[in-house]
């Protein structure tokens, strides 16, 4: 049964990455996978429970990674006994580990759709040109390098996700022949993911690690800013090598409402001060997404739902006032809502609840495993684990990873030195949360941002492969070579 999940994965895998060829929309090949994928499992792990009460503990885990748990959910709910165990497999599988990985995925959406929302509520109200109308670049390259820039730093404060949302916003306003802001979008994906991974509220693996106590703020930002930047560096300047001259004047592409006669767009029934007050009002939302869970530790969603519904609540005060206006000429975030594009959604939830079916059948637990044994040097598995993450969800994959290992104490690292690599701020987890981030970007479809804006764009999945995977990996090798330089060479010779 592994052999058939892992096979359908790849064929399913296969489908979305030929969305265009095949002409089915990548988010019905993710949700048909999703489905038959849990089907299979629900069926394998029937057939194990019956085996691994024969076996010891860790033979049993290394099948069966929820088998502990799937001990106590039968100890508590068939505390009479009298049920199958076709029964309580099914229970298990059906009230416990389908809810605990949908409300994962659900978190992740959530968080999307609120973010998503408020960058079309900005944009729609002509937000976004108070910033647009600042830049007045017209180098293509130098405007390249610009939008990389920001989008670097922004998405180290706000999360890759998000920046990448609002930076592709953005670039509409900027540049409109569709080619070429593809390639501005895919510069965008390298450098929000490259980003991120420097920052412990950068990326949903570095928060995972940050959360743990594997790796701290002390030790993220000085070990991992400068490989990160050129994680960035390197594949902007080659694929600023394909665009030439200068961008054309720009031109309002919003769209229209009639009124009277008369055509208005939405950003026409807001005054000047209402706009920038929306703008400053949504990146406020976006940014107090941190902050609120740092203080409070709720999910990230939590905070920026609460933002969206605060947006809300300001827009209808303020259409209050515009009685004027009719109706059609609001743009109320009722409207924004169906401006999200769904399909993407959708797609998140296919995909990330096909992986949870490899993380539950212990998939990638052994792969981790398997890496561990037959290569052994941390350097050379977190590179091939950030690989992997442009393939398969990093977020397992980090989280595989985090099960493996414990923090030694200082006495298990006096006796066996070579432990240091796993302990808190160590090299293992130091550059797990560098490639895990940044390896994303090898594949479109390897990281939450990519996808995002694949969804926005349209951008062809095999167009990226040809155009951005050896440009992001020459990105992603140059940054990890100097982070291994870094800590076998330099900081030694300085004593550090």
């Amino acid at each position: 049964m592994i052999v058939l999940m892992v096979a359908l994965f790849i064929l399913g895998y296969a489908c979305i990455a030929l969305e265009h060829p095949l002409k089915i929309d990548k988010s019905a090949s993710a949700l048909i996978l999703c489905a038959l994928l849990w089907t299979i499992y629900i069926f394998y792990a029937q057939d194990l429970v019956p085996t691994l009460g024969s076996m010891d503990l860790e033979q049993a885990k290394s099948l069966f990674p929820s088998f502990e748990e799937f001990n106590r959910f039968v100890h508590e709910k068939f505390a009479d006994g009298g049920v199958s165990a076709h029964e309580q497999v099914v229970a298990f599988v059906t009230e416990v580990q389908i809810v605990e990985h949908l409300g994962d995925v659900a978190q992740t959406l959530f968080y999307l759709i609120g973010a998503m929302t408020i960058v079309e509520l900005i944009d729609i109200h002509g937000g976004f040109t108070i910033i647009t109308d600042k830049i007045t670049e017209r180098s293509k390259r130098k405007l390249m390098w610009i939008v990389c820039i920001i989008t670097f730093f922004m998405s180290a404060i706000l999360d890759n996700l998000t920046t990448a949302i609002v930076m592709t916003m953005l670039l509409r306003k900027l540049v409109f022949d569709q080619h070429e802001r593809w390639i501005y979008a895919g510069s965008i994906i390298i450098s929000a993911n490259a980003g991120g991974a420097f920052s412990p509220i950068g990326d949903v693996t570095t928060i995972m690690l940050w959360v743990k106590g594997l790796v701290t703020t002390g030790g993220l930002l000085p070990n991992l800013i400068i490989p990160s930047l050129l994680a960035m560096v390197v594949p902007v300047y080659l694929a600023s090598l394909m665009l030439k001259g200068e961008l054309p004047k720009q031109v309002q592409d919003d769209e229209d409402v009639e009124m009277q006669g008369v055509a208005l767009r939405p950003a026409d029934v807001v005054t000047e001060g209402e706009r920038r007050h929306l703008l400053q009002f949504g990146v406020a939302a976006l940014l107090f997404v941190p902050i609120f869970k740092s203080i409070t530790h709720l999910p990230p969603f939590i905070g920026v739902l609460f933002g969206l519904g605060a947006l809300w609540v300001y827009t209808e005060i303020m259409y209050h006032r515009k009685k004027d206006i009719p109706e059609g000429a609001k743009a109320r975030i009722t409207r924004c809502l169906g401006r999200i594009d769904f399909a993407t959604i959708l797609f998140f939830l296919g995909i990330l609840m096909a992986v949870a079916t490899l993380q539950c059948s212990g998939i990638l637990q052994n792969l981790a495993a398997w890496l561990q044994t037959t290569i052994g040097n941390v350097f050379v598995i977190d590179f091939v684990i950030g690989v992997l993450s442009s393939v398969v969800d990093n977020v397992p994959l980090v989280a595989g990873c985090m099960g493996m290992y414990d923090i030694p104490t200082a006495a298990q690292i006096a006796a066996d030195p070579s432990l240091a690599d796993f302990a808190r701020d160590g090299n293992f987890w130091m550059f797990l949360a560098y490639c895990a981030g940044v390896g994303g970007s090898l594949l479109i479809i390897g990281s939450a941002a990519g996808v995002v804006v694949m969804g926005l764009e349209h951008i062809n999945f095999v167009w990226y492969v040809k155009k951005f995977t050896l440009l992001a990996f020459a990105g992603y090798a140059a940054g990890a070579l100097f982070y291994v330089l870094q800590e076998m060479v330099i900081c030694p010779a300085l004593g550090i």
